[in-house]
Parts: C-alpha cells; structure tokens; sequence
C-alpha cells in the first residue's frame, strides 16, 4: 500500500520478516501516527494478533505464519522431539489470540504441515522461514487478484458502501473488500466510498478512510447507523465487506454490524458482496451458527480513546463479529472469480 510520511511516498506491506524480526505497522497509532512495531519473538507476535496492533483476517494469518516460524528459529537444541514440543506450545498461544478469523488457523496448520515431515531440527528450521514467507507472499497476491475479479463490479459513477477496514491493513497487502476500489480508481473510474465508522474500535473511521485518504480516493465517513439513511435515498450502488470466517454453506462471519448492512441492503434491492480469500473458507464449520464469536472487553465500548463516554455504573456487552446468512449475499469476490454463497462447498 501507498504510505506518505511528510513528502515522501513508499510502499509498505502490513507486515513483513525482517532478520527474525516480525515488522506491523501499528494500527493502533492510525491515523494519528505512523510506526513499526518489531515483535522480536513468537510471544510477542502473539500478543501482537491479541492486542489488535495488527488486525484483519489476512493480516493475522500471515502474522501467525511467521510467528510459527520465529518459534522454530529460537528453539536452540538439536532434539526434534522436542522441537516439535515447543512448537504446538507455540500454535496453542497464537491460536488462542482471536478465536473467530480463520486464516490464523490455516496460517499456523500451513507451517505445520510444511516442517512435519523433517527430522533434522536445521532443515526444519528453514522450512519454516521459507513457508511463512511463502503464505505471506501468496496472501497478498490473492488479494491482488480480488481487486481484479471485483473490479469489474464497480461501475463508473458509483458509490460504494464498506464496513469496518477490510483493506491493505486488514492483509499484506491491497485489502479485500478494498482491493476491488483501488483498482477501480486505478482504472480512473469515478466512484466514492461511504465508509461506516465502525464502533467500538472506530476501524473504518480510523484505518480504512486513512487508507483511502492515502491513495486520494474520494470518501466520506458516516455513522454506522447512518447507512440505512442513505441506502433509503438511492446513494449507494453496491456494498462490499470483508469476511473473518466463512461456513460451508456460505454464511459469513465479519465484523459486528456487517449483518444489518446486509439486511439493508437487502430491502432496498442492493447488491451485497463480501470480499475474501479462500484461506477464509471453514469447510469444517457447517454453517454460520458453528462458529465461535469472540466477545471483546466491554470497555471497548463503555470508553473512546480513554475517554470514559458511559455511567459509572453502566456495563456492556461487546461482542466482535456477527454472522450473516448466505441467503442476503449476492456473490463472494475471491482469487479466483466471483462465487455464489451457495456454491462455496464446490471449491
């Protein structure tokens, strides 16, 4: 993704390997500041995916891969017994930071199934680098390659709603949901983006109109509750949404409120996409109601930035996902086309 610091441009990824060193940018200082955070070990890429300095289902996995990976270079003897016990300490920490986004699950089994069938604590040890490496490249070249499958969606002149940040932030690079708008405005199509603020944490307020702003691609941030508004009054053409986890029938796990944007949607006859690669599909979890829904601390939404905003007294419920039905879905934009929300057990 485009990043401007001062009058410089450059290219950034969400995250990246460098000499051991697991490199985010810190979403948790956007808009306000642009910094890397360096978790130097497996444990601190894991507190990392907990505390949501990197964020999105994409990003996470890529993020889990080489946390896998930084768990096999710091193990320091020459038994691979217990190699692989240090290992499945390691997947157990990192998969018990976010239990709802698939890809931290795919990420870490990838690494896994990689190194299984080495003896030697060395080879294993490069296997791993080399296969994060591997998921974190493949993964942003599937987001890519959404952008250019649901592309061709977006007419000139439209107005797009989106929910929560499912772009290059939420990934390694180019976004999901977001990916189908930047080559859109790439090709210099007119379009404008309606990007809902996204409570508690503010993501789309915070992380995707930074994005968007970055790139200059026209946008307004509105309230989540604001989207029915103009949905009823005919300013919006198309909406896109990223995905977190996704059943086997098709149902959809993304972030809370993405659920009554589809059922808006709905009623007022707009056509209503989620964006995701296939590392996102559980073909294990049968339908929406198998899939375990993290509940967040309340005081995401009892405070803003440390500001309490709530009674004394006043407690909350904060749960971070919710799931909508494959029956309010027109299509599923993946790497590899544009999919039915009924199809998705053929993949």
């Amino acid at each position: 993704m485009k990043v401007k610091i001062g009058k410089r441009i450059k290219d950034y990824r969400t995250v990246w390997w460098d000499k051991e060193i697991v490199n985010m940018i810190d979403q948790t200082k956007l808009p306000g500041k642009f910094e890397i955070y360096k978790a130097e070990n497996y444990r601190e890429t894991a507190d990392a995916i907990k505390n949501m300095v990197v964020r999105g289902a994409p990003a996470i996995g890529a993020t889990a891969a080489f946390g896998m990976a930084q768990a096999a270079l710091e193990f320091t003897g020459s038994d691979f017994e217990k190699l692989k016990l240090l290992m499945k300490n390691a997947e157990k920490i990192i998969t018990e930071t976010r239990p709802t986004a698939y890809d931290l699950f795919h990420a870490v089994n990838f690494v896994k199934k990689n190194i299984k069938n080495f003896d030697s604590v060395k080879e294993a040890k490069e296997k791993a680098l080399i296969a994060s490496q591997e998921y974190a490249d493949k993964s942003a070249e599937n987001c890519r390659k959404i952008g250019k499958s649901g592309e061709k969606l977006i007419k000139d002149n439209f107005n797009i709603l989106t929910h929560c940040n499912a772009g290059a932030l939420a990934c390694v690079d180019y976004g999901t949901a977001i990916a189908p708008i930047r080559f859109a405005h790439y090709n210099k199509k007119k379009i404008h983006v309606f990007v809902d603020e996204t409570r508690p944490r503010l993501q789309g307020a915070k992380l995707t109109a930074w994005e968007l702003a970055q790139e200059r691609i026209p946008h307004s941030i509105i309230a989540d509750n604001a989207a029915g508004y103009f949905m009823q009054n005919g300013e919006i053409d198309i909406v896109i949404v990223g995905a977190d986890r996704i059943a086997g029938n098709g149902d959809v796990a993304n972030k809370i409120g993405t659920y009554e944007k589809a059922v808006l949607a709905k009623e007022n006859g707009i056509p209503f996409y989620v964006a995701a690669p296939l590392t996102t599909f559980d073909m294990n979890c049968k339908s929406g109601k198998d899939i375990v829904i993290e509940e967040r601390d309340m005081n995401e939404v009892l405070y803003i930035d440390k500001i309490r905003i709530s009674p004394k007294n006043s407690k909350a419920r904060n749960p971070g996902f919710d799931v909508t039905p494959a029956r309010y879905i027109k299509g599923i934009i993946t790497e590899r086309g544009i999919l039915k929300a009924g199809e998705v057990r053929g993949i």
